[in-house]
């Protein structure tokens, strides 16, 4: 085991022979980075490790940034988007920068797990090492990193549970785990934590929506097979920005007041949301999605606002609106789906003219299209649905 006296017994030799210009770096900081370059290379056409030559100031590296004699920030890999980066694993010694407050990995080929070691790293605020093939847990000792703000593992391949105790980190405001092959629950946030964005989506977690801080503005949990009701957690959530819940099987009506909140986009689709949409007021939201659930009822004029709608395969009954018929011809919406539902009919003059910027589509209902509008290759060639699915047609 190499110790920290022969560490700088070898480098006081070697920094004899090194130009007298060269800055000296500490002992145990240098022997670290050459232990991460030798488990590190650069893939075909990327040129990172060109400049990591240590006959020189590893202060001057690409990617090494220093305060004093100490390493304190290290960025693997060239950031220019399209560069191919780099592949091998990450080796334990980077927890042996004990000043380091920001470690960053650019997408590549990087295997292997994360190393537990960088929770020895007590100064570190930023951690992302996305869009590489590390594999294995999230180590719990990462709970230790006091300081930590952004945790940013996705797009990897990494298992097991989130560790709870990640959520009680007092500083984190970013956790970024989404596409990766975690499983067991989102675990709970404390209210005072100061989480901004919380993204999971794309994995194997399942169990309901646990308690969330009030500060977050940025909820993504779609893929997953997350379960339960919504109205406990999200109509609380009143800073919230961006919402998106697709693609799992919750249940229950869906929360008038989630309308109200200042989002950009509701992503609702293909749960098992059931019962009236019933917004409490015109819903600006730019683009709500509600497609592939249960919802039943009349599809309420206030829905109209919205630029992107799409209630498509569900079991909406009635009349549409006159109001969506005026927002179509003004150019008011850019798409409205409204297929394989139960509605009965639309007020809109056969003659009227869809802009060629809206996306429209009626088929599969319980009436003839008033207007000739493509749809959606996935909505069928079916035109209204059959006569026995609708009992005001029957004789």
């Amino acid at each position: 085991m190499v110790t920290r006296l022969s560490v700088f017994l070898i480098l006081a030799l070697f920094v004899l022979v090194r130009s007298p210009a060269a800055a000296v770096l500490d002992p145990v900081d240098f022997v670290a980075l050459q232990s991460i370059r030798k488990s590190l290379s650069d893939l075909p056409g990327s040129d990172f490790f060109s400049q990591w030559d240590f006959t020189g100031d590893p202060c001057s590296f690409p990617g090494v940034f220093c305060a004093g004699d100490q390493v304190v920030a290290l960025a693997l890999g060239d950031p220019r988007a399209g560069t191919p980066g780099l592949t091998g694993r990450l080796d334990p010694a980077i927890g042996r920068l004990s000043a380091l407050s920001e470690l960053s990995l650019v997408p590549g080929r990087v295997i292997g797990q994360i190393p537990d070691s960088i929770s020895l790293c007590s100064s570190l605020r930023f951690l992302a090492l996305s869009g590489n093939f590390l594999s294995g847990p999230i180590p719990p000792s990462f709970a230790s990193l006091r300081h930590l703000r952004t945790i940013d593992f996705s797009f990897n391949i990494l298992s097991d549970e989130i560790p709870p105790s990640i959520s009680s980190l007092p500083a984190l405001s970013n956790l970024v785990l989404c596409h990766n092959h975690l499983s067991g629950k989102i675990p709970s946030f404390p209210s005072s934590s100061p989480l901004l964005r919380l993204d999971v989506k794309h994995n194997n977690l399942s169990g309901e929506l646990p308690a969330l801080p009030l500060s977050i503005r940025y909820l993504a949990v779609s893929s997953n097979g997350l379960s339960g009701r919504i109205d406990g957690v999200i109509p609380q959530l009143t800073d919230l920005a961006y919402l998106d819940l697709s693609m799992n099987i919750f249940t229950g009506p869906i929360p008038a007041t989630i309308f109200n909140l200042p989002l950009s986009s509701l992503r609702l689709q293909r749960n098992k949301f059931a019962g009236a949409v019933a917004p409490p007021t015109d819903v600006k939201i730019p683009e709500v999605d509600l497609s592939y659930n249960r919802l039943s009822g009349a599809v309420s004029p206030l829905l109209a606002a919205v630029g992107r709608l799409y209630l498509n395969n569900n079991r909406f009954t009635g009349e549409l609106p006159a109001r969506f018929a005026e927002r179509l011809e003004a150019a008011g919406m850019e798409v409205l789906y409204l297929q394989h539902n139960f509605l009965s009919g639309m007020q809109m003059s056969p003659a009227a003219e869809i802009p060629m910027t809206t996306s429209l589509c009626l088929q599969y209902n319980c009436m003839v299209p008033p207007v000739d509008a493509p749809c959606p290759l996935k909505a069928g060639r079916q035109k209204t649905r059959p006569v026995n699915q609708c009992p005001e047609w029957r004789v």
